[in-house]
Parts: C-alpha cells; structure tokens; sequence
C-alpha cells in the first residue's frame, strides 16, 4: 500500500533537517553573534558538503562568515547550501512517493539561457544582508521597513516580479512581526526559506526556465484555492493530452484584493478568466492551443488561448488517466519538502486529512471530508508528516452520494445560504472595481 511505504523515511533525512535547523537557527540569532555551538552547527553544514562540487565555495564561505567577514557573496553560498539541502531532501521524498504510486517523471532538461543582469537586485542582497548579520531577534521596524523601496524598484522590472512578490510578502510579515525580539514564538524555517529562496533570486545571471509551446485537451483534477488578504489565487491540477502523451501539469490564475473581499466573493475578481472559472463549476475539459509550458510543469494560462471542452468528471479522469500521467521534474528552487503537491486519487484510508487548507471560497467543509468515501486531492509534506489536502471528495449527504468540488462556486456558490451571503458581499468588489478603474482612466 502507499500509505505503508509513505510511513517511512528516506535515509539521512532526519540528519539532512538537523543540518538546516542548525543554520537557522544562526539566523534566529544573527551571524553578527555566532556563539561556538552555532559556529559547530555551520561548520558541519560545510562538512556535509566534502566531496561535492561546491564544497569549496561553501567550505571557504563558512568559514569566513564564523571568524566575522559576512559578504554578499559568503551569504549566497551559505543560501545556496541551504537550498541544496533541502532540495535534496525533497528529492528523496518524491522519489520514495513516485516508487510506491509508480508515477513517471520526466528527467530535467539542461537549462536555458540566463537572465539579464541587473542593478535592481543590489539593494535587495544589502537588505537580506542586513537581515543575516541582525538576525531574527535583531529586526526592529526600521530594518523592517528597509525592504521597502528595493521592492517598489523591482516591480517596475517584469522579470524580475517574482523576487518582488516575495520580498514584499517577507517584509510585510517582518514589519507585523517588529519588534521580533518581543515575540514569545518565532518562524524560523519559514523566515529562513524566504530569505534563502529570496537570496538566490537576488543572484545575476540565474538559468532562465525552459518552455515550449503546448496544444491538447487539459482535464481538470481540481482547484487548490490560495486565500490571502491581498491577493486570490487559483492554482488549478489537471492533466494535458497531447499528441505526445498524458501529463501532469499545473496552471494559475490570481488577481490583488483588499482583506474586505473573501469567501467565494473572491471568485469574482478573476472575471478575466470566464473559460477556465465555467470548466471548474461545470465540471469541463479545456482545449488549448499554443500556451506556454515550462520544463516544470507549469502552463502560463492565456485565456485567449483556451475553448471550453467536453463534459469531464475529475474522479473518473483520475481513475482512468492519472496512473499513466507522466509528471515533470520540479524546477531547482522549488525543490523543498513543503512544495510537494502531488495529485493522488484515494478510496482507501491510511492518510491524514488535512482539513485546515480547506479554502472559504469552495464548498468543502471538514464534515463532508470526514463522511467522505474517495478523496481526490495533494498529497503533501507537512513539517514530518505525509497529509493529504482534499480537492474533491464523494459522501453521502442525506442517504445520497454527491461529489464535491473546490471549484465548484466559481461561476458563484449552489448552496442557497451561501448565495445570499454572497450576493450581500458581492457589492464590495463590484464598488472596488468600479473605482479602480475609474482611477486608470485618470
């Protein structure tokens, strides 16, 4: 069973994350104030790398960063080993998941070209410095605040809009969080992997992501709903035929929000995307022609560039096609254990539920989950634990079986309750709307 073989753990993992949980927690601290025990702790990060390619710049980064000199430099080898740990230990995880669910993956190609330098990215690596040297328990609202106008730059940069979102969004949690040494409790690997993932972004000349353009039929799996305060998105598992196969691929689609709109109100700030919202709630394959897909899996939704389909029930095209989709290899950054998201169909028990991601905007709800007899959804990593986040499940409500999707209100809710609250709040992002855009046409 792949429940039984998921139980265990990879050889080294544990040895991999006390590694990484060594070096974190110098960053809790700051490298400005490295005591001897946290001196050991990077030290043996810098020993796990003997015999590999890049043991000597880690080696030699370490070491400087232990006896005081902290360079840009220094703290992006020391960022990249951290990576590397981690995507090694993601790695090992995949491959144990994809020998007992005996799903194919596709070898990396080699890269493409690199991405153009720039000096944009400068003040981001001064910041991310300073963090290091300061430490967690050193940020106050000043060095919060830093981060500021390097992310206002970035933005203006469409390339370089990645590195942008995610400073904006480690920033914004450092300000609520200012001062840090006051808080009881600190995220240290969460704070960690935005200034690692961050860092290595900040770095000229990173091999840009192989894609080719694709056309085929895409049926959807289910709907993976990212509800923030300021931001909608809908991350969307399907599968692609093509005349080359069946594979496994993701696509997104988000639009900005204030923390005022939420639940499935939010469903109607992506207007834009009318083709992919009716294959959600109506349950329809899509056919595209010409959209973009990257080496990792992802295909770049251009509305433009899709038809609705045929009806398609997600279960049965799990049933019958998911065994045979071949995955892609995952992109080098985002190889860590907390970025597994793989697409499994369940009509057996052994998995933990997950039921906290379960999105407001969708009609899933813990009690449907619990009475629920197959479960389609993502199987993930949490923290040390495989758990499964529900897309759709099958139960039986009121001595009927019914299935029950994420996506399932994306043209608007069907339970009548819902609707009501919906149609009341609603307005708001009408009014919001309305106003932006009278503000463009200024």
């Amino acid at each position: 069973m792949l429940a039984d073989v998921l139980r265990a753990r990879p050889a080294g993992f544990d040895e991999v994350l006390a590694l990484v949980d060594g070096l974190d927690d110098a960053l809790v601290h700051g490298l400005a104030r490295l005591d001897d025990d946290r001196a050991a702790a990077l030290e043996a990060v810098a020993a796990a790398f003997d015999g590999s390619p890049p043991a000597g710049r880690v080696g030699d980064a370490i070491g400087k960063i232990v006896a005081g000199t902290v360079t840009d430099e220094h703290l992006a080898a020391l960022a990249g080993a951290r990576v590397a740990l981690l995507g090694a230990a993601h790695d090992a995880l995949v491959a144990g998941f994809d020998a007992a669910a005996g799903r194919t993956r596709e070898p990396r190609p080699a890269p493409g070209g690199t991405a153009e330098p720039t000096h944009l990215t400068a003040g981001s690596r001064s910041w991310l410095r300073e963090l290091a040297i300061a430490g967690w328990r050193g940020v106050d609202h000043e060095l919060a605040a830093g981060g500021a106008q390097t992310v206002q730059a970035l933005l203006t940069e469409p390339a370089r809009r990645r590195l942008a979102v995610l400073l904006d969004g480690f920033s914004a949690e450092l300000r609520a969080a200012a001062p840090v040494a006051t808080l009881p409790r600190v995220p240290v690997r969460r704070w960690a992997d935005l200034w690692s993932r961050a860092l290595v972004l900040s770095q000229d000349g990173l091999p840009a992501e192989p894609s080719a353009p694709a056309d085929g039929r895409l049926l959807i799996l289910g709907a993976d709903l990212h509800e923030h305060p300021t931001v909608f998105r809908c991350q969307v598992h399907a599968l692609l035929e093509t005349g080359d196969g069946v594979r496994l691929v993701r696509t997104s689609v988000a639009a900005a929000k204030v923390d005022t709109i939420s639940g499935p109100s939010a469903w109607r700030l992506l207007g834009a995307f009318p083709v992919l919202r009716a294959a959600l709630a109506e349950h329809r394959s899509v056919e595209v022609a010409g959209m973009t897909l990257t080496a990792g899996g992802d295909l770049i939704w251009e509305e433009e560039r899709a038809t609705a389909g045929e009806p398609a029930d997600p279960f049965t095209t799990a049933r019958v096609r998911l065994a045979g989709a071949v995955a892609s290899s995952t992109a080098p950054l985002d190889r860590h254990p907390a970025a597994i998201a793989e697409p499994v169909l369940l009509e057996e028990g052994g998995f933990e539920v997950d039921t906290a991601r379960l999105p407001a905007a969708g009609p899933l709800t813990p009690e449907l989950v619990a009475s629920a007899g197959a479960c389609l959804g993502l199987l993930r990593f949490d923290g040390d634990r495989w758990v499964v986040q529900p897309l759709a499940v099958r139960a039986s409500v009121r001595k009927k079986e019914v299935a029950v999707h994420t996506g399932d209100w994306a043209l608007g809710p069907t339970d009548a309750k819902a609707a009501k609250a919906e149609a009341a709040a609603g307005g708001a992002v009408e009014i919001l709307q309305e106003r932006a855009g009278r503000l463009l046409r200024r």
